[in-house]
This record gives C-alpha cells, sequence and structure tokens, in this order.
C-alpha cells in the first residue's frame, strides 16, 4: 500500500471548458501539470480524456490517489454526481467509476467547495477554521469551512452558495434553479453584462452605449478594463454588482459568523472597484455581533482547483 502521507497525488479540476490536472506534494508543490480541452461529447468520452490527462501527469510517481473538484452537485454518501454545470455528468457513481478505471483510492467534491478548502490550506484563508469563499465567474460558486472542515450538508450536496436569493423579484435564475434574484445571476458574469446593458439602454448618449454601437462586447473583461481605466459608467456596473455581493455577504456572515468571506473566480480581477462596493453594503446590512468577517480576494487563482481536489486527500 503506498503512504499517503508521504507520497504525492494528483489533484484533478474539472471545467466546463477545460480539464486541468497535476501532481502534487504532500506540501503542495506541484510537481507536474497538464491541461486539455474538455471533451464534450458524450459522458464516457469525457471520462476518457480524464483518465488520460491523469496518466499524462501520473507518469511513473505512483500517486497515492486522486481528488476531483467537479462543476456538480454530489450525494457524497455513495460519491454520486447528480447534476452538473457544463459538462456531460450526471447520474453517475463517479468515484466508484474512476477508482476502478484508476486502479487508486478517489475522493470527489464540488469544484467552489475545493478551491475554499485550498484557500484556507494554503491561500488567502490560511490558519483561519470559518470561511466563507464565492467564486465569480459564468455564476456563483460557493465554499464553507467551518471549524476547519469542508462543511457539505446532510448528502454532500450542500453550500450552493450562489442559489441564496438576494431580490425576491429579481430575474430568473440560471440552469436548474426556479428560483429568482440569485446571486448567480446578480453578482456574476451574467449580472455585469445585464448591469452594463442596462445602463447602456438608459443613457443613450453614455459611454456604454458609445462602446456597443461601435460594437463593442459589453463583457467582463471590458467592464473591468475600462472601469480600471476610469470609465465611470463601467466603475457604476461593477458598484451596482458589488451591492448585490454586499447583500449576499451580509447574509452569510449572519448565519455562518466567519473569520474570512474569500473571494474568488474571473470577476475577482476588479478588486477594490467590486469589493470596495460590496464591504459598505455588507457593513450596512449585517448584525452588530457577525460584523468581524473580512472579505479578501482570492490569493491561488486557477491553481486553486487542482491544489484543493489534492487537499481532498493530502487531509484525509
Amino acid at each position: 500500500m503506498i503512504d499517503s502521507s508521504r507520497s504525492p497525488v494528483v489533484g484533478v479540476d474539472l471545467g466546463g471548458t477545460s480539464i486541468k490536472a497535476a501532481l502534487v506534494s504532500p506540501e503542495y508543490r506541484m510537481l507536474a501539470r497538464n491541461a486539455v480541452p474538455t471533451d464534450l461529447r458524450s459522458q464516457p468520452a469525457l471520462l476518457d480524456a480524464i483518465e488520460r490527462l491523469i496518466a499524462s501527469v501520473a507518469t511513473d510517481a505512483g500517486p497515492a490517489g486522486v481528488g476531483f473538484g467537479l462543476p456538480s452537485q454530489i450525494d457524497q454518501r455513495r460519491g454520486r454526481v447528480l447534476d452538473s454545470t457544463n459538462v456531460p455528468l450526471e447520474n453517475l457513481d463517479f468515484k466508484d467509476e474512476m477508482s476502478r478505471r484508476l486502479g487508486m483510492p478517489v475522493e470527489i467534491d464540488n469544484d467552489a467547495n475545493v478551491a475554499c478548502l485550498a484557500e484556507v490550506r494554503i491561500g488567502a484563508a490560511r490558519g483561519a477554521s470559518d470561511v466563507v469563499m464565492l467564486t465569480l465567474g459564468t455564476g456563483v460558486g460557493g465554499g464553507l469551512v467551518l471549524n476547519g472542515k469542508l462543511y457539505r450538508g446532510s448528502i454532500g450536496a450542500g453550500a450552493e452558495l450562489g442559489h441564496m436569493s438576494v431580490d425576491e423579484d429579481g430575474p430568473p435564475c440560471q440552469g436548474h434553479c426556479p428560483s429568482r434574484g440569485c446571486l448567480e445571476v446578480l453578482a456574476s458574469a451574467t449580472g455585469v453584462m445585464a448591469a452594463a446593458q442596462r445602463i447602456a439602454d438608459e443613457r443613450a448618449n453614455g459611454s456604454l452605449a458609445a462602446a456597443r454601437g461601435r460594437g463593442e462586447e459589453l463583457d467582463v473583461r471590458y467592464v473591468i478594463d475600462h472601469a480600471k481605466a476610469g470609465d465611470a459608467e463601467s466603475r457604476e456596473v461593477l458598484e451596482v454588482v458589488g451591492r448585490h455581493l454586499g447583500v449576499g455577504i451580509a447574509n452569510y456572515a449572519n448565519i455562518f459568523n466567519p473569520e474570512l468571506v474569500v473571494i474568488g473566480g474571473g470577476i475577482s480581477a476588479a478588486g477594490e472597484l467590486l469589493l470596495a462596493p460590496a464591504r459598505a453594503e455588507y457593513q450596512r446590512r449585517v448584525l452588530r455581533a457577525t460584523s468581524t468577517a473580512r472579505v479578501v480576494v482570492a490569493e491561488l487563482g486557477n491553481d486553486a482547483g487542482v491544489l484543493g481536489a489534492a487537499a481532498l486527500l493530502i487531509d484525509a
């Protein structure tokens, strides 16, 4: 039997665009890494691609096991993927299937959970015991570490923090969520683009309307780049999104009383242009006793997924 306390492990971060894998030491050093485009043709094709990718980084290292961060709702009682976002994985006993294919132990968790775990172990939240993490991208992912351990809920599908409604009459949520006004649509890339389009519609002579008229796409990159360059309307977009984010942070602070709220994902690149209005809204709404949580930007970037997936085994 391989000694998992000294042998490296493989961490896999599965996303809708790419699959990343890394061979990770028990000290969280990445010894080898690789990435391939996600094969979306079918579930079997995706599993085959994952298997080949793992083989490319494992080589002769004799890894102790493989950890997976998946964009999925998971029943941890059986290691079963119930449903996924942007990848063809559903109703699959993923843990057993990959263990059979790879011939080694496998651990799985939601991608935002593993990102949170990585930030707690070696990133922005290292040393903290109670942490909320939000990953702001196409949607909003969430991870919870409470009393030093990942919190997953009764079957393992909990911590879907992006599906907290902050506007009961807001826009319909995306994916399979039946709710309205969730952070998922208001504090994500979807929310950034919607706010930018709304301002462009309302102000025919404004900078965003002019950009749209030139054929520019009012996406996250455009808004963040122009906000940093001083464009007032782009900054206003980030303030709108930041206020929605702050409402959510106040709710999480009141419920969980964390030490830190860590903000990751692509939209976190806006930095204080997003976080300053989020903190202000959070402080306006939070209870005095739970107002001590600090709001910080994640440190590990695109490596959080593979490192957190590896941590599932390193912790074990």
